[in-house]
């Protein structure tokens, strides 16, 4: 259920931005994005993990492990950049607005995102390798729903010193600076915002960026209580409770975040329902108008 309800949210969003014109800007660009990237979250984990509940068989394949191994880290590092990126974004509309429409030209805007998911294929593609040279002595027990970089490393046999370095470098390259861009960026828009003489004003400005503000803090919040919360001795519903917060409840809560806070977003979607009401209103008058013309024919 939960899975159905993260596709169908999150492809809505994409859907209506793809479709409405008001919308193809920068932001909803990286929007658009982020659907997608969640939409690939909960489908490298909700269905495993409802197959797993369903059957009761936790066990998984060498391969099938490190495929979605390396997949996990590579959504994870994607969005990392992205929520970055979409930062920016704001802050350039913001604190530039006279340049904004040069500097956040389409051609940069793909250019930003497909960094963004390079980056995050190669950063994944390292973890994963590193992890590959590592013994398991056979079949071990992962203390996890998925196989993702930390359970994986309890559970290997060999020395894990190297993993363990490249872990914390990446926290460093791809964890910390991002937080800082984001910091960064909202420094510089509240210092703007407070110059803004008019409350109206600054209440405008605010709620342009407002669900990008709690988007990232929920994002980095279940991560960081997912990387440093549970220990190697805490019981598997513990840490499956952590993995949950950190996969799923994201994906979950953006497109509503987006979508209750942003008034264009919610008038796109008004819109789109009222497109689709007369288009099943005039399917419905059409095979109406075929069953009388049938039925005139056959009392003839």
């Amino acid at each position: 259920m939960a899975y159905i309800m993260v596709l169908i949210a999150n492809l809505s969003v994409f859907s209506i931005i793809q479709v409405d014109r008001q919308l193809h800007t920068p932001m909803y660009f990286f929007l658009s994005s982020l659907s997608i990237l969640d939409v690939c979250y909960s489908t490298i984990i909700l269905p495993a993990m409802v197959v797993n509940a369903i059957t009761g068989n936790r066990r998984i394949s060498y391969s099938g492990c490190f495929i979605q191994l390396y997949f996990f880290i590579c959504v994870g590092g994607t969005e990392c950049l992205l929520l970055a990126a979409m930062a920016y974004d704001r802050y350039v509309a913001i604190c530039n607005p006279l340049q904004y429409v040069l500097i956040m030209n389409k051609r940069f805007c793909s250019y930003i995102v497909a960094g963004c998911f390079l980056l995050g294929l190669i950063n994944s593609m390292f973890h994963t390798l590193m992890t590959l040279r590592l013994s398991f002595c056979g079949s071990r027990n992962i203390n996890n729903f998925l196989c993702d970089v930390l359970p994986m490393l309890e559970a290997a046999c060999s020395d894990i010193y190297s993993s363990q370095m490249l872990i914390r470098v990446d926290t460093v390259l791809l964890g910390v600076s991002t937080f800082l861009v984001v910091m960064n960026s909202y420094t510089h828009i509240i210092s703007t915002i407070l110059k803004i003489h008019s409350s109206e004003g600054r209440k405008k400005v605010f709620s342009t960026c407002s669900s990008h503000i709690i988007v990232v803090t929920i994002f980095y919040i279940t991560a960081m209580f997912n990387y440093n919360g549970p220990s190697s001795g805490d019981s598997f519903i513990i840490v499956q409770v952590s993995s949950v917060l950190y996969g799923i409840l994201s994906p979950m809560l953006n497109p509503m975040i987006y979508s209750l806070r942003n008034q264009e977003v919610r008038k796109a979607f008004k819109k789109a329902m009222t497109r689709t009401q007369i288009v099943i209103r005039t399917i419905r008058l059409y095979n109406l108008n075929l069953k009388n013309v049938k039925l005139h024919a056959l009392i003839s």
